[in-house]
């Protein structure tokens, strides 16, 4: 995908820092969406097709930080924040948020640009990519799961909980961690049995369109679960248009 197909929304409060970063993107081929805050920026990010957020942290009303988890919880999707200098506290917290990449103020606007370009670019999450392991498929842009080719019926929470165990095939993920990838929270209400309840409805949809595919989620006592392809060699590979 070239840059000029690159979609970015910018949130950022101060309207002449907001204008300097659109403008520094667009150099890099993106065209700029912005928004001054988490409550204007969310309607954006749920109904168009980003490729990447620039958020930054200190936003009034819902915080950056709080933008940066309901985006990553819902769509996967890179976000590089914009943070303090010397906050590492905010820092963490979006990492923890599942932020991409953090770029502190000050900052030159060129470097924040390069390094939204080399993100989107590198990303396995641009428009029409899928990632692959065994029967299953997974549309990254679209949210969407196949199995053999066909169509799973899943919520966001499903959806989530499988693409964080296909991208990851033959690796322990333990419970909090798929907790904070599906759910956006580590310690949900119901914990554990929250995420085993999950697991159980997505095994039984996957088994509904090929018994194979059930038993690629597997059981770690203790840990949590993995993802292992009938065939090792699979492994997931991730492919344009």
């Amino acid at each position: 995908m070239s840059g000029d197909q690159w979609r970015v929304l910018v949130v950022e409060d101060e309207p002449a820092m907001r204008e300097i970063i659109t403008f520094a993107l667009e150099t890099q081929g993106f065209t700029a969406l912005s928004a001054g805050s988490a409550e204007q920026a969310w309607p954006l990010v749920r109904d168009q097709q980003l490729d990447l957020v620039v958020l930054d942290v200190m936003l009034p009303g819902m915080s950056g930080i709080e933008l940066c988890r309901r985006i990553t919880s819902t769509r996967p999707m890179p976000v590089i924040l914009l943070t303090a200098l010397g906050e590492t506290s905010q820092r963490i917290a979006g990492l923890e948020a599942g932020a991409s990449d953090y770029v502190a103020k000050p900052f030159h606007p060129r470097e924040l640009a390069l390094r939204a370009a080399g993100l989107v670019r590198r990303s396995p999450l641009s428009r029409g990519a899928l990632a692959e392991a065994g029967p299953v498929t997974l549309d990254l842009q679209a949210a969407t799961a196949y199995v053999r080719g066909k169509r799973v019926d899943l919520t966001s929470q499903e959806y989530r909980l499988l693409a964080a165990l296909v991208t990851h095939p033959d690796e322990d993920l333990p419970f909090r961690q798929l907790l904070l990838l599906a759910w956006g929270d580590a310690q949900p209400l119901g914990g554990r049995e929250l995420l085993k309840t999950a697991v159980y409805r997505l095994r039984l949809k996957l088994e509904a369109v090929d018994p194979v595919a059930r038993g690629c989620i597997q059981s770690v006592r203790g840990v949590g679960y993995r993802y292992v392809p009938p065939t090792r060699s699979d492994g997931p590979t991730v492919t344009g248009p």
